[in-house]
């Protein structure tokens, strides 16, 4: 089964909202085995909307509508699937029950046209909405079959969980299954990653190897096809095994994760706790960790020291130092972890010292950046970059350099 996903709605278009639902849609439809080529977004308008399900009808099985199912004029979604399909638009008892007692409940007064919502496709399967008023509807016509789910995330997604799914997995004839993996880089190019396994992407079938970039970061999607889950799995571990064998020095995680909670997994696992110095990263660094639960236990504190006169006062940087070698130095960024670590008391202390741009300083060009992380039971270590970008890129990017350090020092840890 193929599968093309429609989004309804000019807020789309105007970039008012993001389609996460075509997201969603597409990740539970591949743990089903359904494939999806294409996904369309198409605005509050008869016409086009008339015209994106005939072309979607001439590569696609299955189409899964989001959105347009309201109560308003622009709500048109059902209207024009039934003009389409050449069927009716009849009123489902329970789901006016379900209207009527919702304006009950919240002791609003309802209008006609919410009536509206309660009208569903003739002979359609309708899909209770648990959490909203409009129901979903499933209906076949000839050789194609098609979806319609409320727009809002929260009604949308348990409807298609608890009733989309299985009424799709009773239309297939073989449930083959999809599984991926993405394997999260850090500290190498996209350019460099795909050169290292291009044999490997360009020799692809199943599994296969999609490369993407962003966030500074790079992944990899190793996504296998099988009819069983356990076998599919292995073919990803296979892949995974031959791509980091070539770059797995920069490998640091899986799917979601993020490099902080990688760094954080490990601080944790080790009981150890840190402090941080803070100049051209302006508390970015402690900002990002404190967005991750149960951080308080490892972060001790922090200083953000902007200025030459809070480092010399707060972080006891000695003038001296200053004045020989500058703050965008080596010098710098080792007494700004040293003393954080000792003032604060903590196993390990990691300071940012720089130039986050667009000007130079001290005669470094911006993006000019040391990295300090200071331990308690062994050498302090240093790293200089040499970023381009943005202003706030080059803060980003030190501060992910910085968790990238320090999650390889303590890997390679011989405790």
């Amino acid at each position: 089964m193929n599968a093309e996903i429609i989004a309804v709605g000019t807020e789309l278009l105007l970039g008012q909202i993001v389609n996460s639902n075509a997201q969603f849609i597409s990740r539970e439809l591949a743990e089903l085995g359904v494939h999806v080529y294409y996904h369309t977004v198409v605005g509050d308008n008869p016409k086009r909307l008339e015209k994106a399900i005939s072309i979607a009808e001439e590569r696609a099985n299955l189409i899964i509508f989001t959105g347009g199912l309201g109560p308003t004029k622009d709500d048109l979604t059902k209207e024009v699937i039934a003009n389409h399909t050449g069927k009716q638009l009849v009123a489902d008892p329970m789901a006016m029950e379900n209207i009527v007692s919702y304006f009950k409940r919240t002791g609003r007064k309802m209008s006609e046209n919410n009536k509206k919502q309660a009208l569903v496709l003739e002979g359609a399967a309708v899909l209770p909405n648990e959490h909203g008023m409009a129901p979903g509807m499933f209906v076949k016509k000839a050789q194609h079959f098609y979806m319609l789910l409320p727009g809002p995330p929260h009604e949308m997604q348990p409807m298609l969980r608890k009733y989309g799914a299985p009424a799709i997995l009773d239309q297939l004839e073989s449930r083959e299954r999809i599984e991926s993996r993405v394997l999260r880089y850090f500290g190498i190019g996209e350019s460099q990653l795909e050169t290292e396994i291009e044999d490997l992407i360009d020799a692809q079938t199943n599994p296969t190897i999609a490369p993407l970039a962003g966030d500074n970061e790079v992944t990899i999607r190793i996504t296998a096809r099988d009819q069983s889950e356990e076998k599919a799995i292995q073919m990803i571990e296979k892949m995974e095994k031959q791509i980091n064998a070539r770059v797995g020095e920069f490998f640091y995680g899986y799917d979601q994760t993020t490099i902080m909670k990688e760094l954080l997994t490990v601080l944790d696992k080790n009981e150890l706790t840190i402090a941080a110095a803070e100049s051209l990263t302006g508390g970015m660094f402690q900002s990002e960790m404190t967005g991750i639960t149960g951080v308080s236990t490892m972060l001790i504190g922090g200083i953000v020291c902007y200025s030459n006169q809070s480092k010399i006062k707060l972080c006891q940087v000695k003038a001296e130092t200053i004045d020989k070698y500058g703050v965008v130095s080596e010098q710098c960024a080792i007494e700004l972890a040293e003393n954080i670590r000792t003032i604060l008391g903590t196993n390990i202390g990691i300071s940012f010292t720089g130039v986050a741009g667009p000007d130079s300083l001290e005669g470094h060009p911006a993006g000019t950046v040391w990295i300090g992380i200071s331990f308690d039971d062994r050498p302090t270590k240093t790293y200089q970059l040499n970023l381009s970008g943005s202003r706030i890129g080059n803060q980003k990017r030190t501060v992910k350099y910085g968790c990238y350090y320090l999650l390889k020092e303590l890997e390679n840890s011989p405790t």
